[in-house]
């Protein structure tokens, strides 16, 4: 009806007016109420004080369109409200957050209306009055939905790309042991270096990820797996290097050993592969434990096939092998110069090697290489006999070349038996 919907006008151009009059305190009304709600929201003196501005620039938007009748669907974001949106992203908050406080400030002005127009107008008018409000605040959340949301996506992308950048950089740095400071190091990882990490190298097999049906590689699944063998103190710092490789660190306690529980079998085609340093503090600490961890990674791969899914430096068996390995043809004449007929390619000859490391990492007792082996010690004591037997000379002739030569076979595999 004319009349009705000329008072109907009337009354929400007289809204506006009375927003504008209390615009501090509705403004003030909705930040207490979505900061209540919205624990993910930052709540520091610059978040804090942005939000505020956000919600008045909004508001104010809202006056502007009651009483001069604007067209909703061309309002678009506020200055205030586009940039807490890049500031959200900045942050790391998530989108989701964002959009529940446009939401969440959308009903809580739709309330603060409905009690003012409720208020002295007659109800046909009012009930009206409050369905035009409701849906020009609904088309406006709409309306700028669109624009705050790509500018918290393309702040997003751009300082998730800057970050990487300079965290690149930084950890580049760090490790060329050139200058980086504890602040500098802190701000730009946004992790806390000084205490005790645990270096990883991650990486999957050449042509793993081409495989049929092969997703990208977990890294960051892999390397939390590390960090729960370890018993992490907070979450690991990653940083991918390429599609097949990454680089980890691990916060650990001072009493670490840096020897996770050991992998029962080898890793499954595709999986990710691990190699761990040991644990050290500070920035000296990430260099070291990570120039460990590369180590740890040639034994891996000059094992091949013949390692498992993780291989830890803090391993003594893995440190000798690593040197080992720095000379393959010298590690190979050393296999062959030691070990003599027990040098051969079989697994009958990798179980007696197997067995007379085992005696000789502890103390030459048959009844504690039974039982590490779970084995009978009469069988320890045969398979002894039998590797001396294969290797022509007896126990104690060039003990220490047997002990790095059977190192050399149990870590490096195939790579020491051949020419």
């Amino acid at each position: 009806m004319p009349d009705t919907e000329s008072s109907v006008d009337a009354l929400l151009v007289d809204l506006g007016r009375v927003v504008e009059e209390q615009l501090t305190a509705v403004t003030t009304a909705l930040d207490d109420g979505i900061r209540g709600a919205i624990e993910e929201l930052p709540d520091d003196d610059l978040m804090a004080g942005l939000l505020y501005a956000s919600i008045e620039s909004n508001i104010e938007t809202l006056v502007h369109l009651l009483r001069y009748d604007l067209v909703v669907e061309d309002a678009g974001p506020p200055p205030a409200a586009a940039e807490y949106a890049r500031r959200l992203a900045q942050r790391g908050t998530s989108i989701t957050a964002l959009i529940r406080s446009y939401r969440l400030g959308q009903q809580l002005v739709v309330d603060w209306a409905f009690d003012q127009l409720g208020a002295g107008a007659p109800a046909p008018v009012a009930l009206v009055a409050a369905r035009r409000f409701s849906a020009m605040t609904f088309a406006y959340v709409d309306a700028i939905s669109e624009g705050i949301i790509g500018e918290y996506q393309a702040e997003r992308e751009r300082w998730l790309a800057r970050r990487s950048t300079l965290r690149t950089d930084l950890v580049e740095r760090l490790l060329a042991g050139r200058d980086v400071s504890v602040a500098e190091a802190e701000q730009v990882l946004g992790h806390r270096v000084q205490q005790h990490h645990v270096g990883v190298v991650l990486w999957v097999d050449d042509g793993a990820q081409g495989a049929e049906g092969a997703g990208a590689p977990d890294f960051e699944g892999a390397l939390a797996a590390v960090g729960a063998g370890l018993g992490a103190r907070g979450r690991a710092l990653l940083e991918p290097r390429d599609t097949q490789h990454a680089w980890g660190w691990v916060p650990v306690p001072a009493e670490c050993d840096g020897l996770p529980a050991p992998e029962p079998n080898g890793p499954a085609d595709g999986a990710v592969r691990v190699a761990l340093g040991t644990p050290a503090p500070g920035l000296a600490g990430l260099r070291s434990s990570h120039a460990e961890a590369l180590q740890a990674r040639r034994v891996a791969q000059v094992a091949g096939a013949h390692a498992g899914a993780m291989t830890s430096y803090a391993d003594p068996g893995v440190r000798a092998a690593a040197l080992l390995g720095a000379d393959l043809d010298g590690t190979r004449r050393l296999v062959r110069r030691a070990l003599g007929g027990l040098v051969a390619d079989t697994a009958a000859a990798a179980r007696l090697r197997g067995t007379l490391l085992t005696f000789l990492s502890g103390g030459a007792s048959y009844p504690a290489t039974a039982e590490r082996l779970h084995l009978h010690r009469n069988t320890v004591r045969y398979r002894v006999e039998r590797a001396l037997e294969e290797r022509g000379r007896p126990l104690d002739d060039e003990r220490l070349e047997l002990e790095l030569a059977l190192t050399a076979c149990h870590w490096l595999g195939d790579a020491v038996l051949g020419d």
